[in-house]
């Protein structure tokens, strides 16, 4: 089913992909989240200052935790070992803050999602332990930077 949606049989219903005939090769995908919100918020996330603790650690841990459990959140996604995953924020000016999540394996399937999840859950968990400073936060640019490996090829976002 080339170019076609690849999670769907001939009837048009739902099934995971089968990847047992395909290569194993080194993948790596590379996604993002970003929080906007007030500059004294992003100061006190940034600069440790929130009651509830080490922000960014507890972001950096659960982005990897949830890289891990992506297939029991997504349907469709194959349990993948992965072996690496990292979580990095830094600051994005006064009134943001970008969380940059890396996925690794060598498998048969591509490591996106894996990715994806780690960046939203890392993006989620810093909304949950700065909330009570400014419920206005919003979790935006959740998106794929760049892939790696596989038999489509790279990607890189413009």
């Amino acid at each position: 089913m080339a170019g076609g949606l690849t999670h769907l049989n001939e009837r048009g219903e739902a099934h995971i992909v089968d990847i047992g005939d395909k290569e194993s090769t080194r993948r790596r995908a590379v996604a993002q989240a970003r929080i906007n919100a007030g500059a004294e918020t992003i100061s006190a996330i940034l600069g440790g200052a929130l009651k509830k603790g080490d922000a960014l650690a507890v972001a950096r841990v659960a982005g990897i935790m949830a890289a891990k459990k992506t297939a029991d959140l997504i349907p469709l996604c194959h349990t993948i070992p992965l072996t690496k995953v990292s979580v990095d924020i830094m600051g994005d000016g006064a009134a943001a803050i970008r969380i940059e999540a890396t996925a690794e394996t060598t498998g048969q399937t591509g490591v996106e999602m894996e990715a994806l999840v780690a960046a939203s859950t890392a993006a989620l968990t810093l909304y949950d332990m700065a909330k009570a400073l400014d419920r206005a936060m919003t979790i935006t640019d959740i998106c794929v930077l760049e892939k790696s490996g596989g038999k489509s090829g790279n990607f890189s976002r413009p």
